[in-house]
């Protein structure tokens, strides 16, 4: 006799990294973008598990669709009938950011219209679950809409939410925010090879760990993913790098909040030191540390080795006022130069993000401490950033509790816009101090300065010209962060924000393609200035002899000399660090 098959089923699982609307109401979206999305691939792998374990049972085949918004248009017509196709499915919105939500809402809207389940997760449903008594606004609307909700992390978490939607009974909350999972033996964070070939330079992403002991009030991440360290295993971190070289993939950026506070971090680079030095693998990495990771014996030195090419510090500020203000006690100004000095002795290029906005900030002291960062360390290149309080922070907890006005729109939560008031500042004042330093930083003096200093201590000064001009033009020509820029800006014209008038096809094409055209010849334009000075910089005879005051070797003397310990408030802290490190050794103050 013959056995009958069971016909099998699908279930379409759509996983959505939303982008957020621009200053004119489109969508911030690029041909090649420039970040990974971490979250993305940690719920593709998350999915792909799910479908090998057949969680959905044996006859039931889970479909999945990873997109990025930021290189992918997202059409909803399409998404409804990739789900409406397949018979059953749900259309998730991953790592959602403040800012991301309003367009979230957007894409979600003709979804539920069409009966398409959708739920949301992310920095800001988990951030201001965990932080406001009440539901914020947005997420409330989202409830209404009837869209599902999702809390806290999804690792061991996943396969309940998929069998809820295809029972057709997905649950308006999923609440893990005080139940973080464990993330060694989980599944491996990958995103196909095609999506990936979307971003600059090909490089994908993964978290080796998460959480933060640190408090700084500014920060969503330890009320999102906690204070408590926890990491992937080595083993874990060997897997997810070659199941990507399988895929011909080598780059990568490595998540982490602080990278240098995982614990295992010198048995992970000792694993990628293998891969490189004795197996001869191609790899690369950028990371994310602290201001004190040199501190770490052989940290800076095996970043190096394992293929850290590029490092971001939260330098965040010089002013010790403003570090207290912000609870980031952890930075020590004293310390600054130290560590810049290590890595550019390991020839790695380094980021530094710098807050702007910080109680005791006026255009004044702003100006004169970027002047001192020229003059005084050894950074390649600073990423400002306005103070910002983002939704699932302390400092947007105190001031919702406390009335203090901030912006309604959650699309200005982007660290590029202000959204609340400034005690010294207007806020006319502070967004042109805002704009001013990063036109006094990328300045064609300290350019010069910068390629230098690279080529005088081994770091590449071609990547680092790359950067420099990224980062002016992302701010000048395209009018986003660095972090939200990429290759070739795309704009479609029913993609504009609602409420915003839809532009007429006679105005809206002839008025992209004009402005895409002056802006490549304003890119080409700004290189072949930087090229210029490049050029002039390869050609000293004596370019690898440089040195200035940022690249002398540190003593103990400076904090009397230099002009960054010359303030009341860093003469202060360096009086309170000179005393508790002799009560550390013993003498008396």
């Amino acid at each position: 006799m013959e056995t009958t098959r069971k016909q099998s089923r699908r279930f379409c699982l759509v996983l959505i990294k939303p982008s957020h609307y621009d200053d004119d109401g489109y969508v911030i979206q690029w041909y090649r973008s420039a970040i990974p999305s971490n979250s993305l691939a940690v719920l593709c792998g998350l999915a792909l598990e799910c479908a090998e374990q057949k969680v959905l049972g044996d006859d039931v085949e889970i479909e999945i669709h990873a997109i990025d918004e930021t290189n992918t248009r997202i059409r909803t017509a399409h998404i409804a009938s990739l789900v409406e196709s397949a018979g059953a499915g749900m259309v998730m919105m991953v790592g959602v950011q403040s800012n991301q939500f309003p367009r979230v809402l957007d894409i979600a809207a003709p979804l539920r219209q069409r009966g398409i389940m959708v739920a949301i997760g992310g920095f800001h449903v988990s951030g201001t679950i965990a932080m406001l008594a009440e539901r914020e606004a947005s997420v409330l609307k989202a409830q209404n809409m009837g869209i599902s909700l999702f809390a806290g992390e999804a690792e061991g978490r996943l396969a309940r939410v998929l069998r809820d939607a295809a029972a057709g009974q997905l649950a308006p909350l999923y609440n893990y925010i005080n139940d973080l999972p464990g993330i060694s033996g989980v599944a491996t964070p990958l995103l196909p090879a095609d999506r990936v070939y979307l971003t600059l330079g090909a490089t994908t992403s993964f978290d080796a760990g998460r959480g933060c002991p640190y408090q700084c009030s500014f920060c969503t991440v330890i009320n999102v993913q906690g204070r408590k360290s926890r990491r992937r295993s080595p083993d874990d971190i060997e897997r997810i790098v070659r199941a990507n070289l399988a895929q011909g993939l080598h780059s990568f950026l490595i998540a982490d909040d602080n990278f240098s506070r995982n614990k295992d971090w010198e048995a992970i680079l000792d694993r990628l030191i293998h891969l490189r030095e004795v197996e001869k693998k191609k790899i690369s990495f950028t990371i994310q540390v602290d201001a004190m990771c040199h501190k770490l014996p052989n940290f800076i030195t095996k970043c190096a080795r394992a293929g850290v090419k590029r490092a971001f510090i939260g330098l965040e500020n010089i002013n010790p006022d403003n570090l207290l203000s912000a609870k980031k006690q952890q930075n020590n100004i004293t310390e600054y130069r130290k560590m810049l000095l290590a890595w550019k002795r390991s020839k790695v290029i380094t980021y530094c993000g710098y807050i702007i906005g910080f109680p005791a900030d006026t255009p004044e002291t702003i100006m004169r401490d970027i002047r001192i960062i020229q003059k005084e360390l050894p950074i390649d290149l600073v990423e400002f950033f306005y103070l910002t309080p983002l939704p699932g922070s302390e400092d947007h907890r105190r001031l919702h509790e406390t009335g203090v006005a901030m912006d309604a729109d959650l699309n200005n939560y982007d660290l590029n816009h202000i959204t609340t008031g400034h005690p010294r500042m207007s806020k006319e004042e502070w967004e042109k101090t805002y704009l001013r330093a990063w036109k006094a930083y990328y300045t064609v003096e300290h350019t010069e300065t910068i390629l230098r200093r690279a080529i005088a201590t081994g770091s590449s000064p071609g990547k680092t010209l790359f950067y420099i001009a990224w980062f002016k033009g992302c701010i000048s020509i395209e009018k986003v962060h660095p972090i939200e820029g990429g290759f070739l800006r795309l704009k479609f014209r029913k993609d504009r924000r609602p409420g915003l008038p839809r532009e007429p096809v006679w105005l809206f094409y002839p008025k992209y393609l004009a402005g895409t055209l002056w802006k490549q010849i304003r890119w080409i334009t700004l290189y072949l200035r930087l090229r210029l000075i490049y050029r002039k910089v390869k050609r000293d005879p004596n370019r690898h002899k440089y040195t200035d005051i940022a690249l002398e070797p540190v003593v103990d003397s400076e904090v009397e000399t230099r002009e960054m310990f010359q303030s009341e408030g860093a003469q202060a802290y360096v009086t309170q660090a000179q005393q508790t490190d002799k009560v550390r050794r013993g003498e008396t103050v």
